[in-house]
């Protein structure tokens, strides 16, 4: 009898061992089903509360001016608005999107977007969050670099946008010192824009370059600039006044579809900006936003024009 029971003792242990064995498998192969799963999406701590939004988006909705912030982290962008659809600096990214807007729903829908970001207030906010998940953002809650790095957290790439962000702002800061040294520290820019036959000047935070001339560069603005357009970010004035907001550099955002016609004017030709060659015009389809791209563009060309 003992000479039966030693193989069928060693038959029960190998039995146990395999239904362990087989178990443990299982038990792996849940918790790695349970961890990808997990991993096809991440949560985001949105204005609102906490969002669940795709961990890698591949077709995204943007109902404002974070295109640029989008593109820069190589996220796939497939519905665009009007003003993001005109500036050529997208113009290769963007060239198969579609122009949306927030009433849109149905066209939106058709884009099957798995992810739609836009602007706190706009209408049918509740029914596109149906459609995807959608973060909304309040235009200068944060400062402009902080709003990309927001952009990046939404989109899983957060250490991405803080890389660029301490790169660009190191670049911005090494440009601006030697434009100082060569226009002098006392020397004024303004920047200024021509729309619906109305000049507007504008502060430190409303894109245009403002950011990078006033906050990044630490150029001045002239008095009067800062006294009407600081705060509110912009100051609508009639085109004669120009001269009274005009410093000794003009930044002119000018849209190519307007009546310019004011540039053969007198009293324009007579701005000590224009007689100095210190006006410097920029198409304002490519200046008009502050995203990561709008930026390059913008540091490129104040690089060209004031160390030439």
């Amino acid at each position: 009898m003992k000479k039966w029971l030693l193989p069928m003792f060693m038959m029960l242990v190998l039995v146990l061992a395999a239904c362990g064995n087989k178990e443990e498998k299982t038990e792996k192969a849940d918790e790695g089903s349970k961890e990808a799963t997990s991993a096809e999406t991440i949560t985001y701590q949105s204005e609102a509360g906490p969002i669940e939004v795709p961990a890698n988006p591949k077709r995204v909705v943007v109902l404002s001016s974070f295109v640029g912030d989008l593109l820069q982290l190589d996220v796939d962008v497939v519905g665009v608005d009007a003003w993001a659809a005109k500036n050529p600096n997208f113009e290769d990214a963007i060239k198969d999107a579609v122009v949306v807007e927030n009433t849109d729903v149905e066209k939106i829908l058709e884009l099957e977007p798995d992810l739609i970001i836009g602007l706190n207030g706009i209408e049918n906010a509740d029914k596109l969050s149906e459609i995807a998940p959608t973060v909304l953002f309040t235009y200068g809650k944060v400062d402009y670099l902080q709003q990309f790095i927001e952009i990046g957290k939404v989109v899983n790439k957060e250490k991405e946008a803080t890389a660029w962000v301490e790169d660009f702002k190191a670049r911005a800061a090494e440009s601006g010192k030697k434009i100082k040294e060569k226009i002098g520290e006392d020397a004024t820019v303004t920047v200024a824009e021509n729309f619906n036959k109305q000049f507007y000047i504008y502060g430190d935070n409303w894109g245009r370059g403002t950011e990078i001339l006033y906050q990044e560069m630490g150029l001045k603005m002239p008095e009067k600039v800062k006294e009407t357009a600081l705060e509110p970010g912009y100051y609508a004035i009639s085109q004669e006044v120009l001269g009274d907001y005009a410093g000794d550099y003009v930044i002119f955002s000018m849209f190519q579809d307007q009546d310019n016609s004011f540039t053969d004017a007198a009293w324009f030709k007579d701005l000590e900006a224009v007689k100095n060659g210190h006006l410097f015009e920029v198409n304002a389809n490519a200046f008009y936003f502050n995203d990561p791209i709008t930026l390059e563009h913008q540091l490129k060309f104040f690089e060209e024009k004031f160390l030439q």
